[in-house]
């Protein structure tokens, strides 16, 4: 292999010489350690490099390795219930091999290349295959790995073969000279290949009451939650990964505390799947790149983890891929670009920031996949910011809002009044609400949109409310007013406040987030009718339906919101003036 010469280090940023005939993004291994790295910018015969593991001990002189390929993953069976670092290294391998710490130079491929699959083919000879066709299966766990052609790929089947398989084993011969393995790689900065990229219209499911009714996303949608610490970025993130309706979860650590991230790495193989009964990891893959492991390895795992979604939406299988958190990512990015020396933008981010913020979030979608079958698949991100002291106003957040289509913005000061999850119904939004009307008005009901107006409508008049209640208190609200505020307070306390860890309230379905919402709204509306009639509103707050309503989200039936909605009406309609 060709060698060049370090020349100049700085940090996790190496120059070296004697680097013709590279290309940018190559993969090269540095030093006499032969550490990974990847070439970032190219000047004559020269190379800058990022190195994805601590430079320390590197010397001037040492020689750099070019292997001439860039940055790829490893896509095969195996990747299920994975976790890895940044770039695709087994982290309980490297533990085996170094240790607690991991030692540097330690290059370990991403699938295990003993393990044999058992592959059943669903082609003959003589079939024709084109790009993305499916050749046969893989069972690994309860999930269908399907084998496809490899994007660029394509002819006459000419041998095919059933049976157990390592993923190196060739499986499938396409017109005598193309064999085909289990495993295929592709370069993790280039987009997977699509027929047609669909609009989304099918909302991402997740349990939760505050994004399902009020703030909904889309499979092949992309959101953000940014929030302070402590207000429950990395809760509301597994949240999604249990209770969400897809069928593989894609979580990047990306840059988070060691602490942290070691709760999420001993809880995730814990915690059972509600659809299956089965173990949660094994439809997950857990890509974790800590704040104390090098930079250049943090800004590749975002990479890392879409190229592994892309990899099963090409499967027809809908992945939901959660980044926590893309401010590391940025600030990765930052000190990288701080080495090169490059004119700073912004808070120090460099120039181009929001066109890789951008490429990142705009290779989620729902789309038509390669092959003959025509099946569908989609990527959604939910991305994570985490702004210094919760502004909003810092370049991370701005540029993420200008790209993701839901926005849902964590509060501290929800969070310490123990309000959880901590969404701030005023600041967030959701710019799907359009797109999936027809169908939730087909699968929950006719008017949904008009529950979820209606209740936005209240939530933004109580806070009108509220500011003329601390400035001349609430006795000088008319009645009808005094019910806004009442009932608004029903809506965050009794409907938008949800335990994560509750053995019923933990996920509601849609129909029950309807039911609910209708109770309250028929509460306010009988109200204001015996209102009008002279029926004072302490009158209304002594019902004991009332006490029943505070406790619906623990019922368990949804039959039995459904009667509450009528018997909530009854009591209000029989009090007397």
């Amino acid at each position: 292999m060709k060698q060049g010469v370090i020349s100049r280090i700085t940090g996790p940023v190496v120059m070296a010489l004697n680097m013709s005939g590279s290309c940018m993004y190559d993969v090269v291994l540095v030093g006499e350690q032969e550490l990974n790295g990847e070439i970032i910018r190219l000047e004559g015969d020269s190379a800058v490099i990022q190195v994805y593991e601590d430079t320390t001990g590197l010397k001037v002189g040492q020689p750099v390795v070019l292997t001439q390929n860039p940055l790829r993953m490893e896509l095969g069976p195996g990747l299920l219930a994975s976790i890895y670092d940044g770039i695709q290294r087994p982290l309980p391998v490297l533990v085996e091999m170094s240790g607690d710490f991991i030692a540097r130079g330690i290059s370990v491929p991403g699938l295990d290349r003993e393990k044999e699959w058992e592959f059943s083919p669903v082609v003959q000879k003589g079939d024709k295959l084109q790009e993305g066709d499916i050749i046969g299966v893989v069972e690994e766990y309860h999930i269908q790995h399907k084998i496809m052609v490899p994007p660029g790929f394509f002819g006459t089947v000419t041998d095919i073969k059933s049976g157990k398989f390592t993923v190196e084993k060739t499986v499938c011969t396409l017109d005598d000279t193309c064999e085909l393995t289990l495993m295929q790689q592709w370069p993790v900065r280039k987009n997977r290949p699509y027929k047609k990229k669909l609009d989304p219209t099918l909302p991402l499911l997740t349990g939760q009451r505050v994004f399902d009714s009020l703030f909904p996303i889309p499979k092949g949608g992309a959101a953000m939650i940014p929030g302070g610490f402590g207000t429950g970025k990395t809760v509301s993130e597994q949240t999604l990964a249990k209770w969400s309706n897809t069928q593989i979860v894609v979580y990047i650590g990306c840059g988070e505390r060691g602490n942290e991230m070691t709760d999420v790495l001993t809880e995730f193989p814990e915690l059972i799947d509600p659809r299956t009964g089965l173990p949660l990891i094994e439809r997950t893959i857990m890509i974790a790149n800590t704040s104390n492991m090098p930079v250049a390895a943090r800004e590749a795992s975002i990479y890392t983890g879409i190229t592994i979604a892309e990899y099963f939406r090409d499967m027809g299988y809908d992945v939901a891929l959660l980044a926590d958190s893309t401010s590391r990512w940025g600030e990765a990015l930052r000190e990288v670009s701080g080495r090169l020396e490059e004119m700073p933008g912004e808070e120090g981010y460099p120039a181009y920031l929001a066109s890789r913020l951008a490429a990142f979030y705009e290779r989620a979608g729902q789309v038509i996949c390669l092959g003959s079958d025509d099946r569908n698949g989609s990527v959604t991100i939910v991305g994570a910011v985490s702004p210094p002291g919760g502004d909003f106003s810092e370049p991370i957040t701005q540029n993420t809002l200008r790209i993701a289509g839901a926005f849902w913005a964590l509060d501290t000061n929800l969070a310490h009044r123990r309000h959880f999850p901590a969404i701030n119904w005023i600041k967030s939004y959701s710019l799907y609400v359009d797109s999936l009307e027809e169908w939730y008005q087909e699968n929950a009901a006719r008017d949904w949109r008009e529950l979820r107006d209606k209740t936005m409508a209240l939530l933004q008049k109580e806070v009108e409310l509220q500011e003329i209640v601390q400035l001349i208190g609430p006795d000088a609200l008319p009645e009808n007013e005094k019910a806004i505020l009442e009932i608004t307070r029903m809506i965050r306390e009794d409907f938008l406040q949800q335990g994560a860890y509750h053995e019923v309230d933990s996920f509601c379905p849609l129909k029950k987030q309807y039911l609910m919402l209708c109770v309250i709204l028929t509460l306010y509306d009988t109200s204001l009718e015996m209102m009008d009639k002279g029926v004072s509103l302490k009158q209304i707050l002594e019902l004991p339906i009332k006490n029943k309503i505070a406790r619906m989200k623990e019922m368990k039936e949804i039959s039995e919101i459904s009667d509450l909605i009528e018997e909530t009406k009854q009591a209000v309609l029989m009090l007397e003036v």
